[in-house]
């Protein structure tokens, strides 16, 4: 597998191959991996999009191959006298073909690390980044809290200066709402959407605050309206998508910050503020064990708390599981 020494090659930079299909919430988990490696050894990160054509896409893995591809997609593998990358980070369905055999295609070249559950072929990577939640088994297994993203001090602070204008000013406590929508698990009704504006707003008004609010790509319009009219009069900022993001910004100024329990992203990236965070319960359509079990594994870990209706304040120490799966990377890298 990858020896740098072997080769008299330890002072050039690491050369990370970051693979997904373009979505912002996969494609973080995966960049944002490879950015802690970053920050942990001298690197390079070359991003990849992949998708397949709609023939295609929902064959089974095993049955894919690269001439299978979206004429949108970048290639992944180096062009002819390039070389391979020392690391591929890559997440999603349609990135384990790819990854499956990079370690072949390589000649051992390239370690390879797959970010969520393949449930594919598992043993086919050097190392995966699995969620604890999905209950993930395997030498080659790192089980994390949430999954990785690119939250960061620094990151925080970038972001806050560029809002502080807008956000410093507002009254404290300042609570950041993170709002999620529908998912296999999980719906937002407009009439719960109502529901969860009218408890946010008794919190707020309660507590003398301010709301920073943001709705995620899954948000029904429905749902986004119902709030939209129950907490506008809310000191605050209530983004619409136009403009800015001021995601990083809300996690930075934040005293509270509410997560709706649809996703896992978010939840983690909130716990890696250090703040408290009070999860939000959305109307449920199936049984959604592996999201109670994050929750469970966050309040063990002092982080999360089911929201009550009070902004009740609480210490724990900031999650940093991307930069433990970071330095576990480099470990394993180094033992290869």
């Amino acid at each position: 597998m990858l020896d740098r020494a072997a080769q008299g090659d330890v002072s050039r930079p690491l050369s990370i191959q970051v693979v997904s299909d373009g979505r912002i919430g996969m494609e973080n988990q995966a960049l944002g991996l490879a950015e802690a490696v970053q920050r942990l050894t001298p690197a390079t990160i070359s991003v990849r999009r992949v998708r397949w054509r709609p023939l295609f896409d929902r064959l089974p893995s095993a049955l894919k191959t690269s001439w299978m591809l979206d004429l949108s997609s970048d290639p992944t593998e180096p062009a002819a006298g390039e070389p391979w990358p020392d690391l591929w980070i890559a997440t999603g369905r349609a990135t384990l073909p790819m990854s499956a055999r990079v370690r072949a295609s390589s000649g051992g070249r390239t370690f390879v690390v797959q970010t969520q559950d393949p449930r594919w072929r598992n043993a086919a990577y050097d190392l995966i980044v699995a969620p604890a939640h999905d209950c993930v088994d395997g030498p080659n297994v790192l089980s994390i809290t949430g999954s990785p993203h690119r939250v960061t001090t620094d990151r925080l602070a970038e972001a806050a200066a560029a809002f502080a204008g807008a956000l410093e000013p507002l009254p404290r406590p300042r609570v950041a709402v993170l709002v999620g929508g529908r998912s296999r698990a999980f719906d937002l009704t407009d009439a719960h959407a109502a529901e969860l504006a009218d408890r946010i707003a008794d919190a707020v008004e309660g507590a003398g605050g301010s709301l920073m609010l943001t709705f995620s790509r899954r948000t029904p319009e429905a749902a986004k309206a119902a709030m939209t009219a129950r907490l506008r009069h809310l000191p605050g900022l209530i983004w619409d998508g136009e403009g800015p993001n001021p995601y990083f910004a809300f996690l930075r100024f934040a005293d509270h910050i509410l997560v709706t329990e649809d996703s896992a992203n978010m939840a983690a990236e909130a716990a890696s503020t250090g703040q408290p965070v009070h999860i939000l319960p959305m109307v449920p359509l199936k049984p959604a064990d592996k999201f109670a079990r994050l929750h469970a594994d966050l309040r063990q870990r002092g982080a999360a708390r089911p929201f009550d209706g009070a902004l009740e304040s609480w210490s724990y120490a900031p999650l940093d599981e991307t930069g433990r799966a970071a330095r576990a990377v480099l470990d394993r890298m180094s033992k290869a």
